[in-house]
């Protein structure tokens, strides 16, 4: 299987994290554990995972992307191996291991979009170390996006450091997402690595949970303060918060946005957000396709089925 896994081309971008599967049911309430089954509308299996999600959205959009990952050896990591060959992403050679299960999510989505999951802490989802990433980057690739912070128990600080600090010195754009904090880190604990970040993408909650701060604006700064040079925080339906050294400003969400499964709405953001930053559009503009990715993640069920064609769309 290790033979799947080649660097074919030249690659743009460099999307380093997890790469799983989801089998996904809506709408799922605690009622089935009342009756024993309950039907669902919907019930599906799709790759899921930060990294593969944000590299599925945009090779779809024609990107030539490198994916920075490790899947297990099974039938699971044989179907995204199958994924990302149709997609066009590209994988280093030995990202398959024999020693280790591919991660699979079970992710149940209420009514309102809202979800809970089942996860294995034993599979690939959180299995990535420094030594399975692959530095120096490509001379090709402009963009190095590590999707996510607090995913991996082997990529603290220090180790976000030499990944970010690799890439600033080869003169890259660094990105970053993160998830909530595992361990009550501080950002004064990450920020010598955050020194190294040109655009970091967290959520409200994760931003506020790291800084301690009580507002996004707040937490914003705090971070930027920390030396990010532009953190912006995604807010669902309240659109994002933008904040640069020069300024800070709201994007609000798009309009008639019916939320039907918020997977991978983050990641979708994350995507559209390097797509315009790789066509170097403005920040306002980059923020809006972030915003216009998402809206159209949350419409439909699974992270990244509401792009079914290699059509490219940017507002």
């Amino acid at each position: 299987m290790k033979d799947a896994c080649k660097r074919k081309e030249e690659p743009e971008i460099v999307i380093i994290g997890a790469s799983i599967l989801d089998v996904l049911a809506y709408p799922a309430d605690e009622e089935v554990f009342r009756t024993g089954s309950s039907p669902a509308e919907d019930i599906r299996l799709s790759v899921g995972g930060d990294a593969l999600n944000e590299a599925t959205v945009l090779a779809r959009l024609g990107m030539k992307v490198l994916l920075e990952t490790v899947i297990g050896s099974g039938k699971a990591g044989k179907f995204i191996l199958d994924h990302c060959r149709d997609c066009g992403i590209l994988l280093p050679a030995d990202c398959v291991r024999e020693d280790f299960s591919t991660g699979i999510n079970v992710v149940l989505v209420s009514r309102d979009g809202s979800r809970h999951f089942l996860t294995n802490p034993y599979g690939s989802l959180r299995r990535l170390t420094l030594q399975d990433i692959h530095m120096p980057f490509p001379q090709s690739a402009k963009i190095v996006c590590f999707a996510s912070i607090f995913v991996f128990p082997e990529i603290g600080p220090k180790e976000l450091e030499v990944i970010f600090r690799t890439a600033g010195e080869q003169g890259k754009i660094v990105c970053a997402d993160m998830t909530k904090r595992k361990k009550n880190e501080t950002v004064e604990e990450l920020a010598e690595a955050l020194s190294y970040v040109d655009y970091l993408i967290p959520n409200d909650e994760e931003a506020m949970l790291i800084t301690g701060e009580n507002t996004v604006e707040e937490a914003a700064e705090s971070l930027r303060r920390a030396g990010v040079k532009t953190v912006v925080v995604k807010c669902g339906s309240k659109g994002c918060y933008v904040c640069g050294r020069e300024k800070c400003f709201w994007v609000p969400a798009e309009k008639n946005v019916k939320c039907v499964d918020t997977t991978g709405a983050g990641d979708s953001f994350m995507a559209g957000f390097l797509y315009a930053l790789f066509q170097e559009k403005n920040l306002r503009d980059c923020a809006r396709n972030g915003n216009y990715f998402g809206g159209k993640a949350v419409a439909v069920t699974g992270a990244t089925d509401w792009l079914v064609s290699h059509k490219k769309i940017m507002l």
